[in-house]
């Protein structure tokens, strides 16, 4: 067969294919657009899901007249310039095909005036090569683009179409992703002519909140955690949940960078990796993060949807952001926050969001109880009541007037041999004592493990790995790191390892398929946990197994102490397994229970 060029129709409708999925991709381009051009205040009006209809009114800087004509050209765009632009993207479009390959598969208007103009203009596209226009328009200073019979022209990709309930979940999800990307701007969705979503404008801290629960769930916002952290180049701030608040999937995780939604594994491993030692098994966090650095060290174009970045230092980035949350998730502890309802009550448990700090929690720990747990069970527990000698209460009164009340609040008895019961401020307290002590003893373990360092031990027999050229080659570059996770590794041949020297805890374990796994982190994110998270697991079932069991029988002031020490014990909300250690019943849900009014 024969060369030959494509009509400009259909070269316009196949660049259209990579652009324009469905009406949800459209939406994205045009949100995007108003964004670029500075706008504060976006209506979106959409009908049969976008098929029929999409007209999105910004109020931003608007188009020139002599540039509407350009605005619908392949690879016309006014935010780069030159290649330097290229290597510092700061906008969210910049590739110059958006609207023309909308125009190619929908009839499109773009109506736009500028600041500098006393009228405004319009210009008409319908997947043809001759565009109408531009001719004279009434409209404020912005711009509106209007999309009808979207696909009107290639029935083939309309027929791929689902349902207008389908299609505008689809798009609804954008603008809420949008939505989330610039609080400071008022975004507003119509469907049919009828309300879907008004977002006003949200500046401060409890009107971002506002907007998060509305886009979120109010659950959601309940039960996280701000943070904010800076460095040189990177900042990092946003919303993560509380690990009892975790979910089945992946649907309320939502990472910015500069503004950008993004899709991306290096911060999706950061993530897991912050969660791991108070996530339930097979459940996933929430959040929603954004990350700020200088556009020069980050690339968005890797992606012809530009729904992945790759940064210039990855490795700078990922341990930013496990540091970061890892810290943030630490210091979520009794005290710094109260617990919301039991799950049985409001479907929540541990730690709701605005909760006062009590003064409690800002009292020094004595420096006693740094000292690491390595007695058996019975002389731990015993040790409790010399170490923490709390006022004596009766199982059946009150805590004594005057005395200061602790997060946790004091223990009055014990159900079942299984839960500790206390009364705080709020109302009452239940506490599963041996996920507690299970949590304490982890975290003490941790702490001895870090001040003393990985204790490694010869192998009598050293084991022998078959690696690749590429493994080899991984081998030799992260030699200092193998060295800190305590393994000794060694070349034998071209395609021969050996393993000579290892962690002591793990000197049962298959040491040659973690040598593999450890590489396979090392090649994907340039460095590897795995033998710290074999160690922590290990660590987590010595805890296990040294906690106290259930049916023991604890004093009041054993008791009291396991509530002290919980209050000042990192992540103590989670046992090792991300089970609750502890539920708070307010004296309102308590109430509400009995039908009891005040």
């Amino acid at each position: 067969m024969h060369i030959h060029c494509l009509p400009p129709e259909l070269v316009n409708q196949i660049a259209a294919g990579e652009v324009v999925e469905r009406p949800a991709s459209v939406i994205k381009e045009l949100l995007e657009n108003s964004l670029d051009a500075g706008a504060t205040r976006i209506e979106v009006e959409v009908e049969q899901g976008g098929v029929k209809l999409i007209r999105v009114r910004d109020d931003g800087t608007g188009i020139h007249k002599e540039d509407l004509s350009l605005a619908l050209t392949s690879h016309a765009t006014s935010k780069i310039a030159s290649l330097a632009d290229l290597d510092r993207v700061a906008s969210l479009g910049f590739r110059g095909e958006a609207l023309p390959s909308i125009a190619a598969v929908s009839r499109l208007t773009l109506i736009s005036r500028s600041a500098h103009q006393a009228s405004a203009w319009k210009i008409l596209g319908d997947g043809q090569s001759q565009q109408q226009g531009p001719m004279p328009a009434a409209h404020p200073v912005g711009t509106t683009v209007e999309v009808r019979d979207l696909f009107y022209n290639t029935p083939a990709r309309r027929k791929f179409l689902r349902t207008e309930r389908t299609e505008f979940a689809h798009l609804e999800g954008v603008v809420k992703r949008i939505a989330l990307s610039r609080f400071g701007v008022e975004i507003n969705l119509c469907h049919n002519q009828r309300p879907a979503a008004l977002l006003p404008r949200a500046v401060t801290r409890a009107e971002q909140e506002q907007r998060l629960g509305g886009l979120c769930g109010r659950s959601f916002v309940e039960n996280t955690v701000f943070l904010e952290r800076e460095t040189t180049g990177l900042r990092l701030w946003g919303w993560v949940v509380l690990p009892a608040f975790s979910r089945s999937q992946t649907d309320l995780q939502y990472f910015f960078v500069n503004g950008r939604m993004v899709w991306d594994k290096l911060a999706s491993h950061a993530v897991r990796q912050a969660y791991q030692d108070v996530l339930y098994h097979g459940r996933h966090p929430a959040f929603v993060l954004y990350m700020e650095l200088d556009p020069a060290t980050v690339d968005v174009n890797a992606h012809p949807a530009k729904h992945e970045v790759r940064f210039r230092d990855s490795r700078l980035v990922h341990d930013f952001l496990f540091a970061t949350l890892h810290e943030a998730l630490a210091q979520v502890r009794p005290g710094a926050r109260q617990a919301a309802a039991s799950p049985a009550l409001e479907n929540a448990a541990l730690a709701p969001h605005a909760s006062p700090t009590l003064p409690y929690a800002t009292v020094p720990r004595p420096p006693q109880m740094q000292e690491a747990m390595v007695l058996p069970v019975q002389e731990q527990i015993a040790a409790y009541a010399r170490l923490h000698p709390p006022p004596e209460v009766s199982p059946f009164a009150a805590p004594p007037a005057g005395a200061e009340m602790p997060p946790l609040g004091f223990a009055i008895a014990q159900l079942h041999g299984i839960y500790i019961l206390a009364e705080n401020a709020a109302g009452l307290v239940v506490v599963d004592m041996h996920a507690a002590h299970e949590r304490i003893t982890y975290e003490r373990l941790k702490a001895a493990l870090e001040q003393e360092g990985i204790r490694t031990q010869p192998l009598l027999v050293p084991v022998t790995v078959a690696v690749s050229q590429q493994e080899r080659q991984y081998i030799d570059n992260a030699a200092d790191l193998l060295s800190k996770l305590g393994l000794e590794v060694a070349q034998l041949g071209p395609e021969t390892a050996v393993i000579r020297r290892v962690p002591a805890l793990l000197a049962g374990a298959d040491m040659a398929q973690l040598l593999r796994d450890v590489l396979a982190d090392v090649a994907t994110h340039g460095t590897s946990t795995r033998v710290h998270d074999v160690i922590h697991g290990a660590l987590s079932t010595m805890a296990c197994h040294s906690s106290v069991r259930a049916n023991r029988r604890l004093s009041l002031a054993e008791m009291n102490a396991l509530l002290r020490d919980m209050e000042y014990t990192e992540r103590s909300g989670q046992c090792n397994h991300g089970r609750p250690t502890w539920v708070q019943f307010r004296l309102d849900q308590l109430d509400k229970l009995f039908l009891r009014g005040r």
